[in-house]
């Protein structure tokens, strides 16, 4: 099992996988008020077994090459993820997301585990343009978006509709070219 260091903190991204289904629930649960403002992953994953349906889902996506997830840990504690949702190598483009659980907000995780995964896509995978679907509402990952320098190119109104109720979403986006003059010379 891998991990990537994601700081001094002893941030580190890692592999998630169908085996982690109860430790995964766990964290959903821990955050479930908080991720579900405007993600429906807390609406899916009600207990162990719809987390390990969830994670095989994934793993069969990373096997197909249609996608990845990677878990954020603090202190071995398991408390986010970066994905991406879509992964298509004909097109080169990918969709990019993210969630933590309210503890491990404020701290720069996701950016730094997203950066790690946009790079991979990137680099790795040949892909192009990597776009980022949030809804108008969550400023904490719009920032996200900037930070990773992201474009904003679109607000889909009224297109995304969570718990009842219709959300404005934009769409964010960085194309390789971007993303390696973005980059820190090494």
């Amino acid at each position: 099992m891998y991990a990537i260091p994601l700081g001094d903190d002893g941030a580190e991204m890692c592999p998630l996988e169908p085996g982690h289904a109860e430790e995964f629930a766990a964290h959903i649960d821990r955050g479930r008020a908080f991720i579900g403002r405007f993600n429906g992953l807390p609406d899916l994953v009600a207990d162990t077994e719809a987390a390990r349906a969830f994670l095989r889902a994934y793993a069969e996506k990373s096997a197909t090459g249609t996608g990845r997830i990677a878990g954020i840990r603090l202190g071995g504690t398991l408390v986010g993820a970066v994905v991406l949702r879509r992964l298509d190598a004909a097109l080169r483009t990918a969709e990019a997301g993210c969630w933590l659980e309210p503890a491990a907000v404020g701290r720069g995780l996701v950016t730094r585990a997203a950066r790690v995964l946009i790079d991979w896509a990137i680099e790795e995978h040949g892909v192009h343009r990597v776009e980022w679907v949030v809804s108008s509402g969550n400023t904490p990952s719009i920032a996200v978006a900037r930070r990773l320098g992201m474009t904003r190119e679109a607000v889909l109104r009224g297109s995304h509709l969570h718990r009842g109720e219709r959300h404005d979403e934009e769409v964010w986006a960085v194309l390789a070219p971007e993303w390696r003059a973005a980059r820190p010379a090494s």
